[in-house]
């Protein structure tokens, strides 16, 4: 048997593993997908166990610039769409471009190995197994928390933000969410309004971003806008921000060690409004926790019942760890093709201040089309897979991201798609999914 007549095996059917299955599906390449909940969706299905899904989530990017290629989101969605909206999309995604039935639902992936002869065997949670000629990793980097040690003995509770659903966990409570990721936010407004006392800590002070400029989403702003230097979109935006929200200091906030986009963008609109009534009392860094109480590294100190860890998550990929390294942070060409284990990668894995729908199609695109030229002994083939191997460019965008463990590896959005634009110029691919009319109609001319 040829070794091409072995299929890529996707794992995962959350939004990266949708768009790349739409990918493989567009170019008739054949592929196995194993998912191991119930439907399509992933983390935003909240009933999809160990999702770290919350009533008040929604996106932090507009439904305009969220969409796959090819598959806007429909006009009448919140311009921040809850998670049950995002649910939706996602689920007539897959249905639209008839990726469902293709899905085994209910299937757990025990383990990923690779074969002596380069090919790669996916072994199922029933001992069921199966032989690949590539295998795409799209598992989620929101499963496995990052949870640090907290110095003294905390006597009350403490959990990870992977646990919490909603409000109703707060009430009658005195709650303390560690950590200002924009879940971190989220969570913090809602123990605003719930807890009977809210704080917030944060080792840094951070820009807050208000979620509408002037009536419109503000990243439809951004886009639209002209494109100016880095250090002039610094300056200027940095400006308006410090006439919208005024001196952080005045609310109990730090002020920010460093420029405005140098840290994952805090998108939120509430945290200012609850700070400045009193919902909820600005923190700094944890000193340490002797039984209820929690003492600050200004000197405060203050009790609590509940300590809520919004502290982040951790990459890991335990179906093929061995393969991706670093867990923090896998060393994948575009984040997505592994550079050590051809026939490997990995969708979803991506750290950047955009939404990351559009991401997840650009790089979907690339490797289907890669697989597919590499198929047809194409030319392409081998010169991508040299450029995987050796290309590192820099996709900062001109920042200098601070040096925390969420950083390393963070690229900057506009760079990220400007150089992936670059480089599937220069194969003659493209970047971005079809309309599902346009897809059904070619694969009925194949198929003819």
């Amino acid at each position: 048997m040829s070794e091409y007549q072995y299929d890529t095996c996707v794992i995962g059917a959350g939004p990266a593993g949708l768009a790349v299955a739409r990918a493989l599906a567009e170019r008739d390449l054949p592929y196995t997908h194993i998912e191991r909940h119930t439907g399509p969706g992933g983390l935003w299905d909240i009933d999809n166990p160990g999702s770290p899904m919350y009533e008040s989530a929604h996106f932090i990017s507009s439904k305009s610039l969220s969409g796959f290629g090819g598959y806007p989101m429909p006009d009448h969605f919140a311009d921040y769409p809850p998670h049950r909206q995002i649910l939706s999309y996602l689920t007539s995604f897959a249905e639209a471009y008839g990726l469902r039935d293709r899905i085994e639902f209910g299937t757990e992936v025990r383990s990923v190995d690779k074969n002596p002869d380069g090919t790669w065997t996916v072994t199922r949670a029933d001992g069921r197994a199966g032989t690949h000629r590539q295998v795409v990793v799209c598992t989620g980097a929101q499963w496995h928390p990052n949870v640090p040690d907290l110095p003294g003995d905390f006597t009350g509770e403490i959990r990870h933000t992977v646990t919490y659903r909603s409000s109703a966990e707060l009430r009658g409570k005195r709650v303390l969410v560690v950590g200002a990721g924009n879940s971190g936010l989220d969570i913090a407004c809602d123990a605003a309004r719930s807890a009977d006392y809210a704080a917030i800590s944060m080792r840094r002070g951070y820009w807050f971003i208000p979620k509408h400029l002037f009536g419109r989403p503000v990243d439809t702003i951004a886009a639209g806008g002209p494109h100016l230097p880095m250090w002039l979109q610094q300056k200027l935006f940095g400006g308006l921000l410090r006439l919208i929200n005024g001196d952080p200091r005045r609310l109990g906030l730090q002020k920010p060690d460093h420029e405005l986009f140098e840290t994952h963008p805090a998108i939120n609109s509430l945290l200012i409004h609850h700070l400045q009534h009193g919902d909820i009392t600005a923190r700094p860094g944890i000193a340490r926790t002797e039984g209820r109480t929690v003492h600050f590294t200004d000197g405060t100190s203050d009790d609590f019942d509940l300590i809520l860890l919004a502290t982040g998550y951790v990459h890991k990929v335990p179906v093929a760890q061995k393969y991706f390294g670093d867990e923090q942070h896998p060393d994948l060409y575009l984040s997505s093709f592994s550079r050590e284990h051809e026939g490997l990668f990995g969708v979803g894995f991506v750290e950047t201040n955009s939404g990351a729908y559009q991401l997840f199609d650009n790089q979907a695109q690339l490797i289907a089309s890669y697989i597919r030229d590499a198929r047809a002994g194409l030319p392409t083939a081998e010169r991508f897979a040299r450029m995987i191997r050796s290309d590192r460019p820099d996709l900062s965008g001109g920042l200098k991201f601070v040096d925390s463990p969420r950083h390393t590896g963070y690229v900057h959005s506009d760079a990220f798609v400007k150089y992936l634009g670059k480089v599937a110029e220069g194969m003659g691919w493209r970047t971005a999914g079809l309309p599902p009319r346009a897809t059904s109609v070619r694969q009925e001319a194949v198929a003819s």
